[in-house]
């Protein structure tokens, strides 16, 4: 007699998306399709009962971030609670702490409370778990983040523009000797932000100088070794660009310490609109993410996945940033 694991083994698809299937649960059409050719190749008996028995939803949705208390993350799950609200679905929040460890473990503990779908943003470029994740049929939608070889949902902002105008903007203001705050070579956002420094410094014709440019983590304190090095080079920069908003809140309290008057000594162009940038003096000049949109684009896609509307899959988002102008940034010529 034939087993659930023949099933599996024969169709390609996991055990737990199987029975899943078995258990009354939407899959995709195409698993769905494939399991359903193994039973009849099989001649796997179904336990009508069972299969009629649904499974009842819990109205949960998992959202997994690097951080809590970063406020990207605050207003990216802000904007997905009214949108979730209203469909009666809660939020269970949990913070990887910028661990790819942690990230596995969460995972599994939101698999644990069989929420109904995962919102994840991504710690770094290591995708097997979320590979595994995707074989199980759970709706997933990456957000912020994309990762190399998964094709699965995801929301994210136009990273390389975005920077691009940042540095077109200094630029324009007589800076030529840019210095950058770049995010960790491993996660997919900075990568693209780097790219959109690079790319803007070669079409205005401005030599790429490898001392300007300082990797960092996107976490509270990120970025000050770098301010460091690029304050201590014998020809310093005259401005700065920080590309998240750790890094750029670092900048202004390494600078405000040292006593580097922003706007005046030293340019600085940050990353994600805050009040507490607009509130400063001088005002930060900084690239404007969309992170309520973001959260709400993200909860409406899962909510497509979960009533098993898998059409055009797999859709990515990406959200135009602008740029909001501040007294942080001196005129040079």
């Amino acid at each position: 007699m034939s087993t659930i694991k023949d099933v599996s083994r024969l169709s390609g698809i996991s055990i737990g998306t199987v029975s899943r299937y078995l258990n009354g649960y939407k899959v995709k059409e195409v698993n769905q399709l494939k399991i359903e050719k193994a039973i009849k190749e099989l001649g796997y008996k179904v336990n009508p009962m069972a299969r009629g028995l649904k499974t009842n939803k819990t109205y949960t949705i998992g959202v997994l971030v690097p951080s809590v208390t970063d406020v990207f993350s605050n207003q990216v799950v802000e904007g997905m609670e009214e949108i979730l609200d209203n469909e009666n679905y809660s939020i269970i929040v949990c913070s990887s702490r910028n661990s790819l460890e942690t990230e596995k473990e969460k995972i599994s503990f939101l698999k644990e409370k069989r929420v109904d779908g995962i919102i994840l943003m991504p710690v770094s470029d290591h995708s097997d778990h979320v590979k595994e994740l995707l074989q199980e049929d759970i709706p997933l939608i990456l957000i912020d983040r994309l990762l190399d070889g998964v094709e699965c949902d995801a929301v994210v902002c136009d990273n390389v523009n975005g920077s691009y105008r940042a540095i077109e903007e200094l630029i324009k203001y007589g800076h030529r000797r840019i210095g950058i705050i770049a995010g960790p070579s491993n996660v997919f956002t900075a990568r693209e932000r780097l790219n959109g420094y690079v790319r803007a410094l070669q079409d205005y014709q401005i030599p790429l100088d490898d001392e300007l440019i300082v990797y960092a983590k996107y976490e509270k304190g990120g970025g000050l070794d770098g301010y460091k090095k690029l304050f201590h080079l014998s020809d310093s920069p005259t401005a700065i660009f920080a590309t998240n908003y750790e890094t750029t809140m670092t900048g202004i309290k390494y600078m405000m310490e040292q006593g580097i008057k922003i706007g005046d000594n030293i340019s600085l162009f940050g990353y994600d609109n805050t009040d507490v940038f607009q509130m400063l003096t001088p005002s930060i000049a900084t690239v404007v993410q969309p992170m309520n949109e973001i959260g709400e684009q993200a909860a409406k896609l899962i909510l497509k996945r979960i009533e098993s509307d898998y059409e055009l899959y797999p859709i990515v988002h990406r959200l135009k940033t602008k740029i909001l102008s501040g007294a942080s940034v001196k005129k040079l010529i």
